[in-house]
């Protein structure tokens, strides 16, 4: 494959980009887009994976924009590619895929902005400077999602699991214990022998999903089981 020799930057014109897009018509859509911009000039265009990634190998360029679904694999691999290669470049996705999974990994592989392609052309060159300037980029529904991944669950009022329900006699051998009696002590107040003391607390540790009699009485309280 013969690749295009690198291209000087056109006076007045400062922000490099680079674009990977299998669709031709999507492709020169996009190149329109740049070219009306001032300080935008298009370096490299490519169709797939393979085709940027070795051009990547001796270039460099400021702002990358990728499509997620190439004839021969995944834009991820060129954003992780891009990342190793020339971890300078502000990398964007412009995808017809807006589900939560891909969005997700191609924030983790590097991008810094996730675009989807309906009306993306009329503000292309402007969300491009905005990445440049160390801006993120985002269709609002993408940016939705992405709040709503990292934000902390809404507190809910604790209710006790179907199987954490203690038996009474289970109930008195935890409230006993969360006094500070021994099992010798439970037992002898109880009228039951030590052994027996031990199989209910057995019990109890199982229906909590706990391991220690501080963690019993701790999860027995947080559940209204004390």
């Amino acid at each position: 494959m013969t690749l295009p020799e690198p291209r000087l930057a056109p006076s007045g014109r400062d922000v490099s980009v680079a674009i990977v897009e299998d669709d031709p018509r999507t492709r020169r859509r996009f190149e329109h887009a740049l070219a009306r911009a001032d300080r935008l000039w298009l370096a490299y265009s490519a169709g797939t994976v393979g085709e940027m990634v070795a051009w990547l190998r001796d270039n460099r360029v400021d702002v990358l924009l990728v499509d997620l679904g190439l004839p021969d694999g995944s834009g991820l691999q060129v954003i992780s590619h891009c990342r190793k290669l020339s971890p300078g470049t502000e990398i964007m996705v412009i995808s017809m895929f807006g589900d939560e999974a891909n969005m997700m990994r191609a924030f983790e592989a590097g991008a810094r902005g996730y675009l989807l392609k309906d009306g993306t052309e009329d503000d292309l060159a402007d969300h491009v400077l905005s990445l440049n300037a160390g801006g993120s980029p985002m269709t609002p529904i993408i940016a939705r999602q992405l709040l709503t991944r990292l934000s902390p669950a809404p507190a809910t009022t604790s209710a006790p699991p179907a199987d954490a329900t203690l038996t009474a006699r289970e109930r008195d051998i935890l409230a006993k214990l969360a006094r500070g009696y021994t099992y010798a002590e439970t037992a002898e107040i109880l009228g039951i022998s030590p052994s027996t003391v031990q199989s209910h607390v057995k019990n109890i540790y199982s229906k909590l999903a706990v391991h220690s009699k501080t963690e019993a009485i701790h999860e027995a309280r947080q559940l209204g089981l004390l």
